[in-house]
């Protein structure tokens, strides 16, 4: 289902089954599988190691942020990992998608914008990156 690179032994805290549609914002610490609906933002606490995973079956509808994302299914938000995203072939991304460490494979589908760096630095203690000012001279 995913790369062979994929880490598929991690222990998910928290599964979203697909008979599941979860409408509201979710704070995670740890691991969180996605196969089900969720309209919200999923947002990992910062200092954090949370692991999000959406698969083929799973839908957000609403940001992600996290160190370390696992996409095969849809996402209809935008992106903050600060670690490492993996966009599997089934991924369809409608959102830009800010990243450190990038794997996308033959099929995944980005319809935003991939941007490389620091709009995917850890998030602030709100839980919300902040934003960056542009110096005008």
């Amino acid at each position: 289902m995913f790369s062979a690179k994929t880490n598929n032994n991690i222990d998910f805290d928290t599964v979203i089954s697909a008979r599941t549609e979860i409408r509201g914002d979710i704070a995670v610490k740890g691991a969180i599988q996605i196969d089900g609906v969720l309209k919200g933002n999923l947002i990992a606490e910062a200092g954090s190691k949370a692991s999000v995973r959406i698969s083929d079956k799973g839908r957000v509808e609403g940001r992600i942020t996290a160190p370390n994302v696992i996409i095969n299914g849809e996402v209809v938000g935008d992106i903050h990992a600060y670690d490492y995203i993996e966009l599997a072939k089934k991924a369809r991304i409608t959102g830009d998608v800010h990243y450190a460490t990038m794997e996308m494979v033959l099929g995944a589908q980005v319809n935003g914008q991939l941007i490389h760096g620091n709009g995917a630095k850890a998030p602030s203690s709100s839980g919300v990156s902040e934003p960056e000012l542009a110096k005008v001279d």
